[in-house]
């Protein structure tokens, strides 16, 4: 039985009155039982699963749950993909979570990693090898190895490509009937970051088509094949490929410089650690920058107000993906972190071992931090902060490069199609059936005529 505390959206985003249609009456209960147990400090996550919040990956209403999420209290025990957990579900306390030096992401800390079901998303997170579960001295060696793709100076250089991908992408939108839905998703924001990524990694051009084919089923922009661990394992092998393959091939690249890397420190870069790097890179790379333009995209067809400010030029076009970073982060739920002795966080003890689910979608939306008006989209807020990338050491690498993608795709599409309209209503549009990614399956709009 999944936790469904669904509150209704308008297209302005703002919150509507609770919803009662679709709700049956054990769901309606288990939403009562969640917000009148005991405070969360008199909790722990492994107690029964009617008394916890069950989250719901296929939600239609993400940020409904996150609200009764945050009502519930600073840490809430969660039911996440089987896994019983700790959900950090406010700014301040996802804060302290991402940076306390009693919580680690090596899953060696983990006192129920066991029990954990394989075959989730969860578990090809929380097992995966590369940087992305290291700490200490390990995490800096592994990190330090890839940083130098994401320099300014690499950025400035990659500008370009990125700016001739966008027009040839903006001149194929151009082609498509005007009055007919197209979308976006799937013909603009997931083929910009999968070739930048690509480009940057250095994936040859003979193996992009088939690499293409699977990282689409990945990131839920084609119906063809589904997300499966049968899939994630023939794209991981077929990563392998290319990257043996690039071993006699050096270019300009991320696989290059790996390579180089290795050899120059006598290996202490291992073959493991290397193509680990490589897949996490291309596939963390991409999917999460396709969510990020696409909920831009959705944020903004549906604000008129706000799409005005940034044609007029009263608002930068990077004012817009800093809000849709704040409002509709690019992750729902990030796992995992784990206690590495017993601790205790916003009056919460957390006993030695047990993991911490970091709710970046909800934290976003905290009017303990934003204020009042923190479920509203508004580009011309006051400059802040947001969470979306993380903080502290495990910071995104990549914020940089996704920042300047999506800076670049909204510039020229609003640029270039001043009628665009949305094609469908907001609560109409599936959402990504997964707890990790926040957005929607499609993004379908009315271009309209391009601009002369």
């Amino acid at each position: 039985m999944s936790h469904d505390s669904r509150l209704d959206q308008d297209s302005a985003g703002q919150d509507a009155p609770p919803a009662q249609d679709g709700l049956d009456a054990s769901e309606d209960t288990l939403v009562q039982d969640a917000l009148d147990d005991p405070p969360a400090g008199d909790r722990t996550p492994r107690e029964d699963a009617g008394t916890r919040f069950v989250l719901d990956p296929a939600t239609p209403s993400l940020h409904a749950d996150n609200e009764r999420l945050r009502a519930a209290g600073p840490l809430v025990p969660v039911t996440a993909e089987g896994v019983p957990s700790w959900a950090a579900t406010r700014y301040d306390t996802l804060l302290t979570v991402l940076t306390h030096p009693d919580l680690s992401r090596e899953i060696r800390h983990w006192a129920a990693r066991h029990e954990s079901p394989p075959g989730t998303a969860i578990d090809r997170i929380v097992t995966d090898t590369s940087m992305l579960n290291a700490e200490g001295e390990e995490h800096r060696r592994l990190r330090t190895a890839v940083a130098g793709a994401f320099t300014a100076r690499r950025l400035r250089r990659l500008r370009p490509k990125v700016e001739a991908l966008t027009g040839r992408l903006i001149d194929a939108l151009a082609a498509m009937p005007p009055d007919q839905p197209v979308d976006l998703r799937k013909e603009y924001a997931y083929p910009l970051p999968r070739e930048v990524i690509s480009e940057l990694i250095g994936i040859p051009a003979a193996h992009q088509e088939r690499l293409h084919e699977l990282s689409d089923s990945v990131a839920q922009v084609d119906g063809s094949l589904d997300d499966t661990p049968d899939l994630r394992r023939t794209l991981h092998e077929f990563l392998d490929q290319i990257i043996e393959e690039r071993r006699d091939t050096p270019g300009e690249d991320l696989i290059t410089d790996l390579f180089r890397l290795r050899e120059k420190d006598g290996g202490r870069l291992s073959t493991d650690e290397l193509f680990a790097t490589i897949e996490l890179l291309f596939i963390a790379g991409h999917v999460t920058t396709v969510n990020l333009i696409t909920n831009a995209i959705g944020a903004l067809i549906h604000r008129p107000d706000q799409l005005d400010l940034l044609r007029s030029g009263r608002c930068p076009y990077d004012a817009a993906v800093e809000e849709t970073l704040r409002w509709d982060s690019p992750i729902a739920y990030f796992p995992m972190r784990y206690a590495v002795r017993d601790v205790e966080i916003d009056g919460v003890p957390l006993a030695t071992g047990e993991p911490v689910l970091a709710c970046f979608a909800s934290a976003g939306r905290d009017p303990g931090h934003y204020g009042d008006d923190a479920h509203l989209f508004d580009i011309g807020r006051p400059p802040g902060t947001h969470l979306s990338f993380g903080h502290g050491p495990h910071f995104c690498l990549g914020a940089p490069l996704a920042r300047m993608e999506a800076e670049i795709a909204l510039t020229a599409l609003f640029g270039a199609f001043p009628e665009i309209a949305p094609a469908a209503r907001p609560e109409d549009l599936a959402p990504l059936d997964t707890l990790l990614g926040n957005s929607t399956r499609t993004m379908p709009v009315l271009l309209g005529p391009r601009a002369r």
